[in-house]
């Protein structure tokens, strides 16, 4: 690739949206999920679902991390930040999220905590090399991609003997994610979505590699495609998911070969497996608790654990009532199903953790197609016999 636009060519667009109008057969519909929240926002950014015949459907995943986590990951930042006097260091999108009483980290920190938004973890290990008598915290969070930053700082801050420094880690993991969309009976409750096929997720997969989709690709009978963020590399991938339905296959397919390979980046994947070790279950927002998908960090890190540090617990919060973030979040639901959507519910004043993250469904929905929504529901007025 020499330039971004080679992938946002408008002529290429209805090129690959003829060929797709020409594959899909009349009577049999077609519904594939998108786990990235990138290229969610790109499907909404670029109208690339105005493109697909009536039959293809696009239904958005839990492929934001800041969405995911649930509520009592949050409330545990906040206490440690609020009851234990240390300063939290976390990205931008977590800041906002709603979290218990009312609070989020924003709240909280004009309640007097300390909350502090960075880059990356180096930021926040350089704030407790730079003021070594305050005690930091590092509120990790993202999928696959962002754990190996996580581990070095981790690996630094233990060669430095660097005790005022610690992490509460929230990592989770992709592919398990996907299993349990497919198959847990404990998600139930939101209703189901039929599936067939995935758009698997571009950045995640430059670390783990496209090995890791096999196995549900070959258990549950369902291919994927992993794909670039830009609209073409998203419409290409839609082309061969439709070809692998048609032709009965179920496999893992890369349309981002510039950047993918099978075995994805080995030293990336030996650092984590160094630090990190499995939880037997996390819990996910919409998802409940899920086995085997998320990280810890290991005992000869525990002096950096912040869970361990200052012996935290985290304990399961409902969402908000009205709030329809889970069944969002698994497929079931769109964001104008949600009755506070656009309403109560706005980017300036989030109820649900899908409208804050810069990756989350319904941020997506309200800078990209809520006034399509309005739109439709506007009825079509009859032109006045005799009028101009």
């Amino acid at each position: 690739m020499k330039y971004i636009d080679e992938f946002r060519d408008g002529e290429l667009a209805r090129g690959l949206a003829a060929a797709i109008a020409r594959e899909v057969r009349p009577g049999r519909d077609y519904a594939f999920m998108e786990f990235c929240g990138g290229h969610t926002h790109a499907i909404s950014r670029y109208g690339v679902a105005d493109l697909l015949p009536p039959n293809v459907r696009m239904v958005h995943g839990p492929g934001c991390p800041v969405c995911v986590l649930p509520i009592g990951r949050i409330d545990m930042g906040i206490a440690l930040a609020l009851e234990r006097g240390v300063t939290l260091a976390t990205y931008g999108d977590c800041l906002r999220v709603p979290a218990s009483g009312g609070l989020s980290m924003l709240k909280a920190r004009s309640r007097g905590a300390d909350i502090r938004m960075v880059y990356s973890g180096a930021d926040a290990l350089a704030l407790a090399r730079r003021e070594p008598g305050r005690e930091v915290a590092f509120f990790a969070i993202g999928f696959e991609t962002t754990t190996p930053p996580t581990a070095l700082v981790l690996r630094q801050a233990r060669e430095n003997g660097l005790c005022n420094f610690s992490v509460l880690c929230n990592h989770v993991l992709t592919p398990s994610a996907v299993s349990t969309i497919l198959e847990s009976p404990e998600v139930r409750q939101y209703g189901t979505v039929p599936l067939d096929g995935f758009i698997g997720p571009a950045h995640v997969s430059t670390v783990i590699g496209s090995r890791p989709y096999e196995f549900f690709a070959e258990e549950y009978r369902k291919p994927v495609v992993i794909a670039g963020f830009e609209p073409l590399d998203v419409m290409q991938a839609i082309l061969m998911l439709v070809r692998q339905v048609n032709e009965g296959r179920a496999e893992v397919e890369n349309e981002f070969t510039r950047a993918v390979t099978r075995e994805g980046n080995l030293k990336a994947q030996a650092l984590v497996s160094e630090v990190f070790e499995l939880r037997r279950r996390f819990e996910w927002r919409g998802l409940g608790e899920v086995p085997y998908s998320a990280l810890r960090i290991r005992p000869q890190y525990a002096a950096w654990d912040a869970e361990v540090k200052y012996r935290l617990a985290c304990r399961t919060v409902p969402d908000h009532q009205a709030c329809e973030c889970g069944a969002i979040l698994r497929g079931v639901k769109k964001p104008r199903d949600c009755r506070l959507f656009a309403t109560v519910c706005t980017p300036e004043n989030p109820m649900g953790s899908c409208m804050v993250s810069s990756e989350g469904a319904c941020a997506a929905h309200y800078s990209y197609g809520r006034h399509r929504d309005e739109a439709e529901r506007v009825p079509v007025q009859a032109p006045v016999p005799g009028g101009s």
